[in-house]
């Protein structure tokens, strides 16, 4: 079995019902940088972090926090 790691801010957005479009719109950054984001090919700075943190209504360490799964 393979341990992955979710990406959090993907797993936020779902849960909330919410797209990428969305918060790319509230964040004022393009739709690109947020699929980098939840697709681990990229990482918010600090500050946005803050940003998201505050939109999205989560503690920061939400968002930092890695989740791991077992993949059969």
């Amino acid at each position: 079995m393979e341990q992955k790691n979710l990406n959090r801010l993907r797993v936020i957005i779902a849960e909330k019902n919410l797209t990428n479009k969305w918060l790319s719109e509230q964040l004022g950054v393009g739709q690109a940088t947020i699929s980098k984001w939840v697709q681990n090919n990229a990482q918010p700075n600090l500050e946005m972090l803050i940003k998201i943190s505050k939109l999205l209504n989560v503690d920061i360490n939400e968002l930092i926090r890695p989740e791991e799964v077992t993949l059969d």
